[in-house]
């Protein structure tokens, strides 16, 4: 039973009870039984007006409750002139705008972190309670859109708080970190993915540049004075005028030519880190692509390897360095004959629209296993290999400004692939 109908049924019960016992004790003096019920009727009033003030707070408080429960923060009381109604009403007040100015700012925070995540130039991804990815945003999903399964692998095998960088294709470099934070009481986790492509290479080429010139200085040093030395003893005729010295002469030719080749090697590793800067002028890419082909026909031929074009009629005009792009295509296709070894083809397409070029071996692939490391310095999956040939080729197409990818698609079907915008 509620407390107003108590109250009610209590008031209603004194009063008659009051009623009768006045009946009852002044029945024989009639100014004392009127007296007697205009106290009652008075009682009654006051009971009525008691009544009112006991039940307007909790009507304000039903109010107040109802406000909260919709979230509405805006409901406020205006004092009625009593004390102690007041106060609660003060009260009241206080704590609806407490709550209105904490869930304005709870509002705000949760918008700027909504606008940060989605702006992020930081890959993130939300998990809900049940490990599913629940949101993403622009930077993640543009970076896991041809790679999604691959990076939801490597996030599962993380730990909270553990980190891992992830080079995908050989070529693009991923931080990737698992984390959380608490929602509700409960930790939710999060990923964060960045690209550090450029970071690595930046690094890597600091390294292994700094190997070259202490190598290559100091064979120069070594090979130059040798080489100098042996000429001088081969073309000193008095030397070899007594006595049969053929075969001392043979083996410091071989040593002379040893060097040249040293020199030769040492060179190629130089050309790496001595790259000229870029000139970009218009270069039609068809008649380079049909000059690379011709280049590499001879050797294609004695290898039975077929090249098979699907090119534009009409000119195809990039702001490239000739010298350089030819230098590209050259190590692609010759990287390409190297992977098919024997009876094959190589295709070079260009999509005009698109503004892409990909040339697609037939050879065997990239085994999975060594993906991660294609484009790695020095590496290099030829026994007599120097590993500079795909990063002659990633260093110019990137001082160009072109994006490129190297992967197998299926079992006889390997595709480099050079962005041309």
């Amino acid at each position: 039973m509620k407390l107003k109908n108590k109250y009610i049924i209590f008031v209603v019960t004194v009063h008659l009870i009051c009623l009768v016992l006045s009946f009852l004790i002044f029945e024989q003096h009639k100014l004392l039984f009127i007296l007697s019920e205009v106290l009652i009727i008075l009682s009654v009033l006051l009971s009525i007006n008691l009544y009112r003030q006991f039940i307007q707070p909790l009507a304000y408080l039903k109010e107040g409750i109802n406000a909260i429960q919709d979230r509405d923060f805006s409901v406020r009381f205006l004092p009625t002139g009593r004390g102690e109604m007041d106060e609660l009403i003060q009260v009241y007040n206080q704590m609806m705008d407490a709550l209105r100015e904490e869930r304005t700012k709870q509002q705000e925070q949760h918008f700027f972190l909504e606008k940060l995540i989605e702006t992020s130039p930081t890959g993130i991804v939300i998990l809900d309670f049940d490990q599913q990815v629940k949101q993403i945003n622009p930077k993640a999903a543009a970076i896991m859109d041809t790679h999604a399964e691959e990076f939801l692998t490597q996030m599962a095998s993380l730990k909270i708080g553990e980190a891992k960088t992830w080079r995908m294709d050989g070529l693009k470099s991923y931080k990737v970190q698992k984390s959380n934070f608490i929602d509700r009481g409960f930790a939710r986790v999060f990923v964060m993915i960045e690209e550090v492509t450029a970071e690595i290479f930046e690094a890597e080429k600091n390294a292994y540049g700094k190997v070259i010139r202490m190598m290559a200085h100091e064979v120069n040093n070594t090979v130059g004075p040798v080489n100098s030395i042996l000429s001088l003893a081969l073309g000193t005729d008095e030397l070899w005028i007594s006595g049969n010295k053929t075969s001392l002469k043979n083996a410091i030719q071989v040593a002379v030519d040893r060097n040249q080749n040293l020199n030769l090697f040492m060179r190629n590793f130089a050309d790496l880190v001595k790259l000229t800067p870029v000139k970009k002028l218009p270069v039609d890419l068809v008649p380079l692509v049909q000059t690379v082909s011709d280049f590499m026909q001879i050797k294609a031929r004695q290898q039975a390897i077929v090249f098979e074009f699907d090119l534009p009629h009409q000119p195809f005009l990039i702001r490239a360095d000739a010298q350089q792009m030819e230098q590209v295509l050259i190590n692609i296709v010759k990287n390409a004959m190297e992977a098919i070894g024997s009876m094959g083809t190589i295709k070079f397409s260009l999509d005009a629209i698109a503004q892409i070029l990909t040339i697609t071996d037939s050879g065997e692939g990239i085994p999975t296993a060594l993906k991660e490391q294609l484009f790695s310095p020095f590496f290099s999956t030829k026994k007599d290999g120097q590993g500079i040939g795909l990063i002659l080729v990633r260093e110019i197409l990137l001082h160009h400004g072109f994006e490129f990818s190297l992967k197998t698609i299926q079992p006889g079907h390997t595709e480099f692939m050079i962005k041309l915008n």
